[in-house]
Order: C-alpha cells, then structure tokens, then sequence
C-alpha cells in the first residue's frame, strides 16, 4: 500500500535527502509541504508527518504541531521532529504539543532510515489493519473516502461480499473459511493493483466484506477480471464431491438437509463524481443497494450505479 511522508519544511533539504534514502521503497512517498500549504494537504491524511525546524520560515514549531493536531484527520498522525536546538526545555516543549518523536540535528541517517521504519510498521500492526488480511480496516477506509470526497475527486466504489459463505463456514469450518478470506482479498488486491495506479485502495471492512476505491476508467473490466479469477480459484476449496455435486448439503437446526450453491462473489459498484454524494453514509447506503441487485443473480455477479450526466 502507498504510504505519503510529510516533511514540512519552507525551504527544501531533508525531503531530497530522504528521497535519495529511500529510493529503493516505492510504497513511500515523500512530500515537502511549506507551513503556508501545510493547512490544505492534511486533507491527504499522511502516514507520518516530519517537521524539519531548522528550514521552517512563516510558521513556528508549536504553532504547526498544533495546527496538525486540531485537524480531526491528523489528530493521531504521528509526527516527528527533527532539529538543531537540543536543549531539554525545548525538547519537553515539543513533546508537550503531542509530538511523537524528536531527532536531532546532526542527522544519523541510518538511525533516521529505521526509526521511519519501525514507525510505519507499528502503523501498519495497531492503526485499523486486518489482522487476517493485512489491509486497512474500517478507520482508514472512512478516512480515505473522507478525503477524496473533500477534494472532490472522482472515482468508483467497489463493495464485495462472499454469497453463501456462512453455509462453507458451517460445512468446513472457520479456519477453512479464513483461507477462502484470505484469498479473496490476494485477487481483489491482485487486480484493483494490476496497472501499478498508485491512487487505488483497497481495504477490508470486515468478515467477508472488502471495499475498493479506484481511480481507472477500465473498473468494470477490473469487476470482470476478479470474478473470473474467483471463480476459478473459489474450486479448490471444495471436495471432489462437493464440486460435482455443485452445491452444499447443510443440515439446519431441525436437522433437515438444505441445499445451498457454492461460495460466489458479489460485487456492488458505485460512480462518485463531483457533487454527487455529500458525505460517506450517502455512498455506503447506494453501494448496499446496488450490491444487493449482484447478489440476487445467481454465482459471481457485479452490478453498477452509474452517475446521471
């Protein structure tokens, strides 16, 4: 998943340095924001926030810590400084405006390049991720449509969810039905990732729901490319009977056999354009429609709520 770096600096040093640092990551992007953009980019939500006092020239240290962490989106962005002036009361008076991290000037840069590192990957562990799936969770899911709404972006929202997934779940098991999640989140991520389009998301909302939010005009070829894929792969889950039987046996709670088809997937898509939607609840409750007119035809089906021009 990209990850944005902030470094907040009004005349440009330490963002070329850390480019050069971490050329060989191409998940991270390095940004150099001055203090006077700094207001409009926080809507960009960035993984980390570097604030390079030594080059700050409108805004003061405090008073940029402080307008990133009234900022409802950035209100746990970690941020960390880097400075020359290494003087105990400084360094409490920086901490004391909720910044996270304080290195100091000069830079050790291979201390600098794991610290970022480490930082990210605790990130990556505590801040909304699937522990199942490794995607982002319902957090940044929200703030990341939060944020193309804000900027008035457009792009499709593609919502899936597995049919029939409970009868697996009560003919195999959990743990097989985990493996049949972990799998759906490799071809969705697989295909939504398929041109490198560094705009695409994909998170994992929960259970055996997953969302996509995608920039390519191509999406319904992405939709047809995933199904594809799923169906061919969703077979080795199943036993040689099972499969030519083509559906399960399941016994409900007055032990009578009920049949149910295989596991299939359903995809609801949803066009956002500019001034189309107003907030993310709008969106989610047309995506929960349209996923509904996917599921009710029979196996792996998308549908789609186009935009009126």
């Amino acid at each position: 998943m990209i990850q944005e770096i902030f470094i907040v600096e009004d005349i440009e040093n330490l963002v070329n340095i850390l480019k050069e640092n971490f050329k060989n990551a191409r998940e991270l992007i390095f940004k150099s924001i001055s203090t006077d953009a700094l207001a409009e980019h926080l809507l960009d939500v960035p993984a980390l926030i570097i604030i390079n006092e030594d080059k700050l020239k409108y805004n003061n240290l405090i008073d940029v810590c402080r307008m990133i962490r009234n900022n409802e989106d950035n209100s746990i962005t970690p941020i960390m400084v880097v400075t020359s002036n290494t003087s105990l009361e400084h360094k409490r008076e920086i901490l004391r405006e909720e910044a996270d991290y304080y290195i100091a000037q000069p830079l050790d840069l291979d201390c600098l390049h794991y610290v970022i590192k480490n930082i990210l990957k605790l990130l990556y562990r505590n801040r909304g991720i699937s522990p199942l799936t490794k995607l982002p969770g319902n957090l940044p899911i929200q703030s990341e449509l939060r944020k193309r709404l804000m900027k008035k972006q457009e792009f499709a929202v593609l919502y899936f969810d597995l049919d029939n997934f409970k009868a697996y779940n009560d003919t195999y098991g959990f743990l097989e039905g985990d493996e049949i999640i972990k799998q759906t989140a490799r071809i969705i991520l697989k295909n939504v990732n398929a041109d490198e389009n560094i705009h695409n998301f994909v998170g994992h909302i929960g259970g055996d729901d997953f969302v996509a939010l995608v920039t390519n005009e191509n999406y319904e070829e992405i939709c047809q490319n995933i199904i594809l894929e799923f169906d061919r792969k969703i077979l080795d889950y199943f036993t040689e009977a099972d499969k030519e039987r083509g559906y399960l046996e399941v016994p409900n709670r007055k032990g009578i056999i009920e049949e149910f088809p295989l596991v299939s997937l359903s995809i609801g898509v949803v066009e956002v354009s500019k001034g189309r939607f107003h907030n993310v609840l709008e969106i989610g409750e047309v995506g929960a429609q349209v996923k509904h007119l996917a599921k009710v035809t029979p196996g792996s089906a998308y549908a789609i709520n186009r935009r009126h021009h």
